[in-house]
């Protein structure tokens, strides 16, 4: 029997929206939303058979009107845009929307799911399709059902589907199978950022690696993605040495599921998040957010601007 309480209820419904949104906040908005509408609905009298479903209903049709509003402003973008980071438990159990009877390839796909690169993907696809193979492929539904959430006939849900399917599986991000292998690499490199060996970075990373940045254009960030072992290893050592010497420490995490860590400042404040992509034993991409409006969820958000200049001795 499915657990109903409402912390679970809450949690797997944050784990569609978040999915369906990329962003902590109004994920957390349309969940509260949700459980309202919900709880409406029983003081009215209405029979409902199963919260879990009448959750997704609602949630899902709240993210697809969400999402069409939000595509004239993510056009408008500052640099590139990346999703908001989910950190540590967060990801985990029930905000994952993990089932505790789900198998290994149910619980690899609710973990990929999660991911930077696959949240980015999702973007790609229209608001139906994302929900469509969220629902479907992700959170196990039938397409009876998915039609129903998405209020589409069954014939038209089953094509939406199979559009996103073949979408995403084209650019299917790949991960490392091992999670020691991930985190015994991944303290390997950022002790190696900290130190600014260059060397060491470099034979960690990947040939094709990419570095991205969000900032949003409210902090220094790229602009765009940066490619190439030789240049994402001078620009990560050179961000390594200047947060170091301005007193800033990595705190390891877990970030969308992957391996990462929240650099903070001699205050403890929080600088940016970084989540690292690793394939065959390298690091094949980092996603670093540093956009104070999508990390300050995580605590008291210090000043990058501040901590470059006294890293650099101004």
């Amino acid at each position: 029997m499915a657990d109903d309480s409402l912390d679970t209820l809450r949690g797997y419904a944050f784990a569609v929206a978040y999915r369906m949104l990329g962003s902590v906040t109004d994920a957390e908005d349309i969940v509260q939303e949700g459980m309202l509408r919900m709880h409406q609905a029983e003081e009215s009298g209405e029979e409902i058979k199963s919260k879990r479903a009448y959750l997704s209903t609602v949630v899902t049709r709240l993210s697809i009107d969400e999402l069409r509003s939000a595509r004239a402003r993510r056009e408008e973008y500052v640099g590139e845009w990346l999703p908001e980071p989910v950190v540590g438990a967060v990801a985990e159990g029930p905000m994952a929307g993990q089932a505790p009877d789900a198998g290994p390839a149910e619980q690899a796909e609710l973990a990929d799911s999660l991911s930077v690169a696959m949240m980015i993907l999702l973007e790609s696809l229209s608001p139906e399709q994302r929900a469509a193979f969220l629902l479907r492929d992700v959170f196990g539904y039938c397409y009876e059902e998915v039609a129903e959430i998405v209020d589409k006939s069954e014939p038209a849900t089953r094509q939406l589907a199979a559009r996103a399917r073949k979408a995403v599986e084209a650019r299917r991000p790949r991960f490392e199978a091992s999670k020691e292998t991930q985190e015994e690499l991944a303290s390997r490199f950022f002790a190696a950022v900290f130190e600014g060996d260059v060397q060491a970075l470099e034979t960690m990373l990947a040939s094709d690696v990419q570095l991205h940045g969000d900032g949003g254009g409210k902090v220094p960030a790229i602009s765009r993605p940066l490619s190439g072992v030789r240049v994402v290893a001078g620009a990560i050592s050179k961000w390594g040495v200047i947060g170091s010497a301005a007193g800033g420490r990595f705190e390891r995490v877990e970030v969308n599921g992957q391996p990462g860590a929240i650099m903070r400042d001699r205050e403890g404040r929080v600088i940016n998040t970084i989540a690292l992509e690793i394939v065959d034993g390298r690091v094949e991409a980092l996603y670093s957010v540093a956009n104070p409006d999508k990390i300050d969820h995580l605590g008291e958000v210090g000043d990058l601007g501040q901590m470059i200049r006294e890293g650099l001795g101004h």
